[in-house]
């Protein structure tokens, strides 16, 4: 950048949609504040639409790039020959960082330049900065939460009201917490994204979206949540990095937490992410989910880190094992014939599998007979085999449905 701090910072912003136009108007706003804090007044020099603008020339009239266009093509291609050029870039592109994390770094890095991307994950929550810059030193043994506020907005929505899913999700894009489009959110692959970036900042170790695996809430049935209530859980899509025997696990499923759980009162569109490590036992932090103005304020965040002089460091110090098979609670859901005799059949079924069970809720009679089970950890791939053997019997109505339960209260 520039040698004298006198001049401007010119920005080059790629991308003038929802959160770029928050952007431009928030820096506006703020361009004196942030000139009071780094010594330097940022700019916009050029912006590109897509009608509009060309990235050469915006790259050479820029001390620094903001990439707010999303995706991957051809936001690589553009996030790529700005750190080459020697300029730093903002990003908020999850899907970019998950997929091509690993390249991008590495070019930043040899370029010695900043890529940041705190609004790619959790909207105004600084847990990007926090795993870098606060916890940088310390071994994190789990990364995990709601970072998805859409998800959460629908579930609380359903366990409040009652309402269906289909219903829920209409109100949602009705008030602008879904898109119109709103199949990244619901099934799990936007929070897929943002649980790699976490696992690779957490653990140091190269994670890309495609070894995330994922579900998500689309199954998810009014009377789930109603029982769920009896039992005293709560339904959350909760995204899961930590260590396990010896490598790491990184998943995002639907899952019922007890009252105890920090992120079981998490209603709404808001996240909340919680950091555990054995020498800071855990810490959680909540804010409201991704938003235009939400996100473009962590953009500026980022954009004040990068003049103030703060340099993360994107290294990759091991490769660790992907661990697919864990354990888990879960909560299971049976329709089952009113008969003599059911409740034995079904327990030496899970019983066979070496799955155990914590609590039992009975309800209806006849056709509408249902058994509502919390069963105890298990490995999921012998919960996988019980709940086949469970489908093939006849006294089951339905396929069975289940949901993991997270046991742990704090």
């Amino acid at each position: 950048m520039g040698s004298e701090d006198s001049k401007p910072v010119r920005i080059g912003l790629l991308g003038r949609g929802t959160v770029g136009a928050a952007f431009a108007d928030l820096l506006g706003e703020r361009a004196g504040a942030v000139e009071a804090a780094t010594g330097r007044r940022p700019e916009i020099s050029g912006a590109l639409t897509r009608g509009d603008g060309d990235f050469t020339a915006i790259l050479e009239s820029s001390d620094l790039i903001v990439e707010l266009i999303g995706g991957t093509d051809p936001a690589r291609q553009y996030v790529l020959e700005a750190l080459r050029s020697g300029r730093p870039v903002v990003t908020a592109n999850k899907q970019l960082l998950a997929q091509h994390g690993d390249e991008l770094f590495a070019v930043a890095r040899e370029a010695g330049v900043q890529l940041r991307f705190e609004a790619a994950v959790a909207g105004v929550i600084p847990i990007i900065r926090t795993i870098q810059e606060s916890f940088g030193v310390t071994e994190i043994s789990k990364v995990f939460g709601i970072v998805n506020g859409t998800t959460n907005f629908i579930l609380s929505e359903m366990a409040a009201s009652g309402a269906g899913y289909d219903e829920v999700l209409a109100r949602a894009q009705e008030l602008g917490y879904a898109e119109a489009d709103p199949s990244d959110d619901v099934s799990g692959a936007d929070a897929a994204a943002k649980m790699a970036i976490l696992a690779r900042l957490a653990f140091h170790t190269p994670v890309t979206l495609s070894e995330v695996t994922f579900e998500g809430i689309e199954g998810i049935q009014p009377d789930d949540l109603a029982y769920a209530k009896e039992l005293g859980l709560s339904l959350k899509l909760l995204g899961v990095a930590e260590r396990r025997d010896g490598g790491i696990s990184v998943r995002v499923f639907p899952c019922f937490l007890y009252r105890g759980h920090p992120l079981s009162p998490i209603e709404g569109p808001f996240n909340a992410v919680m950091v555990e490590a054995p020498a800071i036992t855990e810490v959680t932090m909540s804010g409201p989910g991704a938003g235009g103005v939400e996100t473009a304020s962590a953009v500026l965040g980022d954009v004040v880190s990068i003049l103030a002089g703060d340099a993360p460091v994107h290294e990759t110090r091991v490769e660790l094992p992907l661990v697919g098979d864990v354990t888990s609670s879960f909560y299971l859901h049976l329709e089952v014939a009113d008969q003599p005799g059911v409740l034995a059949r079904l327990a030496t079924v899970l019983g066979d599998h070496d799955v155990s069970v914590k609590s039992v809720v009975q309800r209806g009679m006849g056709d509408e007979a249902r058994l509502v089970m919390v069963v105890h950890e298990c490995l999921e791939s012998r919960f996988a085999q019980a709940l086949e053997a469970l489908a093939g019997l006849d006294d089951l109505r339905s396929p069975p449905r289940s949901i993991h339960v997270i046991e742990e209260e704090y």
